[in-house]
């Protein structure tokens, strides 16, 4: 356990500390990234759509934009699919409008994502009167989560200890996980439409024949690596299934499990520590969450600030290299991978 004198982290880092909050509250929500780097070819970058061709669909209700993109993926144009939270947004922060209040109370169908990963809406849900089912994907998906201290800026990955800490709700970072998530949604499709059946199955078991290869892809990538700069650093404590499934070292982050919690001036400076200690080569932003503290951790440090962001919270927007599940998975490990040290190879799909 690092042991510090706050005093003299203090004074260095409080006014940044304000500054970071204020962004936080004000503008962290607006931040995507896109990339010219885009592959269509990977999953599907079809949107939902509310026509009037819909109106006699039965109306699913996604909360997230991962849950959204996979609802879309396996339902195509058999449901009404309205998605609440959009790509880019922050789940951990979003705040319910009168229009999501509207489709919860018409869905034939809800899933949230739950393990408090987006708590304003699951409360929501959970208290509507609407009597359709209201899955949560994650918790039924995984019901053994990882656990960190929701609370504490050092975390452990790992389901044996329980007591005192907080689900990590960042499931679908771990390509397992996020084949079970499919299984879960195609379930429940199939008991409000099960005349759809075996379209739900056949678009299922493809997009986990593409994970599977993407799963298989990521571990490959992750060994170009050198051993030695297998450790990871961003901005909040989201990446826990990836490290834990991939073979990296989760060293640090500046803050924990939400982007709700604000580093203290202490954890900024221990941070700064245990990077210049790790020798990490390259640090992480994110793009759901303003960069300008984990710049002034980078600059500390010493170390690189990589360039591109990754997709911590959700997908990207349309049109970025992030815009479905598959495409941020890819993304992701392309950030890493080239932010570590490691050989880069694109993903291809096989038939």
């Amino acid at each position: 356990m690092l042991v510090f004198d706050q005093k003299s982290l203090i004074n260095p880092f409080s006014k940044i500390i304000a500054l970071y909050a204020l962004l936080i509250s004000t503008g962290c929500n607006s931040l995507t990234q896109t990339n010219s780097n885009n592959n269509p070819s990977i999953g599907g970058g079809e949107k939902p759509t509310n026509s009037a061709s819909n109106q006699n669909l039965p109306v699913v209700v996604a909360t997230t934009s991962v849950l959204c993109d996979l609802t879309k993926q396996i339902a195509a144009t058999t449901v009404d699919l309205k998605c609440l939270i959009q790509a880019g947004q922050d789940p951990h922060t979003y705040q319910p409008t009168s229009g999501d209040r509207k489709s919860i109370e018409t869905a034939k169908l809800i899933f949230y994502a739950g393990y408090d990963f987006d708590p304003s809406l699951a409360k929501l849900v959970k208290s509507s009167n609407n009597p359709a089912p209201k899955i949560a994907v994650h918790e039924v998906a995984v019901p053994q989560p990882l656990y960190g201290e929701g609370d504490e800026h050092k975390h452990e990955h790992q389901a044996e200890k329980t007591e005192g800490k907080t689900p990590d709700p960042h499931v679908w970072h771990n390509a397992q996980n996020g084949i079970r998530m499919i299984a879960t949604i195609r379930d429940n499709l199939t008991q409000i439409s099960p005349n759809n059946e075996t379209n739900y199955h056949n678009n299922a078991q493809q997009i986990t024949n593409e994970l599977q290869q993407i799963d298989t892809w990521i571990k490959s990538e992750i060994q170009t690596i050198p051993a030695q700069q297998r450790n990871l650093v961003t901005t909040h404590d989201a990446l826990g299934y990836y490290t834990n499934a991939y073979g990296l070292n989760f060293e640090g982050a500046l803050s924990g499990l939400s982007t709700e919690q604000q580093p203290t001036a202490a954890r900024v400076g221990e941070l700064v520590k245990e990077i210049k200690s790790t020798k990490v080569p390259t640090i992480f932003a994110e793009v759901t969450v303003n960069p300008k503290l984990i710049k002034t951790v980078a600059k500390e440090a010493k170390v690189q600030l990589s360039n591109r962001e990754i997709f911590a919270d959700g997908l990207g927007e349309p049109n970025s290299e992030g815009d479905t599940y598959q495409k941020m998975l890819v993304a992701n490990t392309q950030t890493i991978v080239e932010g570590l040290g490691g050989k880069y190879t694109p993903f291809v799909k096989k038939p």
